[in-house]
């Protein structure tokens, strides 16, 4: 038996609930993974960029970031470059490249419920069909429980990478934010 036939033999026996539940959590999944993968590869370029841009300033072969550079544009519209400058730069800049992580938290911190509810309302379908039966037995209640406990499985899992793809871009964009910084005080610090 595969794991399709598996997995159309346990959606057969689930509820609505449990098929909403798991459905969701699926989309979460989708979701977690669609941010992560655009997010990051965005994070390195704009890394990658700002790391060349600083190389360039500290062996000394330019006196201003490179145009590629996310302060680029903000400097070109100032005469003398200052703090205040920077400051608005570096956070638009650190804006940007956290965008995304308020979802990511969100999907992390509810999808365990998610899958929660979807365990709790299966275990409770599973006891009202015991009810109506005569001499149940652990063997007949512990694969129903087992089956109903795989929305919370499901939620804990989806909770994991949500949470770890959110550290990850989170330090991403902690190394861009010492990145801009870097740039600003070496540049700063050729005016003084």
């Amino acid at each position: 038996m595969g794991l399709f036939d598996s997995l159309f033999a346990y959606l057969g026996k689930s509820s609505a609930i449990t098929i909403f539940v798991l459905g969701l959590l699926s989309i979460y999944l989708f979701i977690v993974l669609w941010i992560f993968i655009y997010r990051y590869f965005s994070l390195k370029n704009k890394i990658w960029r700002e790391e060349f841009s600083l190389k360039k300033l500290y062996v000394g072969r330019s006196k201003t970031v490179e145009t590629t550079s996310l302060l680029h544009p903000f400097l070109e519209k100032v005469l003398i470059p200052n703090q205040a400058i920077f400051s608005v730069a570096k956070n638009s800049a650190i804006k940007s490249a956290t965008s995304g992580l308020t979802a990511l938290s969100i999907i992390a911190s509810t999808s365990p419920f998610i899958g929660l509810f979807g365990t709790v309302v299966a275990i409770l379908e599973t006891f009202s069909g015991l009810g109506t039966q005569s001499g149940t037995s652990i063997a007949i209640v512990a694969p129903a429980i087992s089956e109903a406990l795989v929305a919370t499985a499901a939620g804990i899992a989806v909770a994991t990478v949500a949470y770890t793809f959110h550290l990850i871009l989170k330090r991403k964009a902690y190394e861009l934010s010492v990145l801009l910084e870097s740039q600003s005080d070496l540049i700063l610090s050729q005016k003084a």
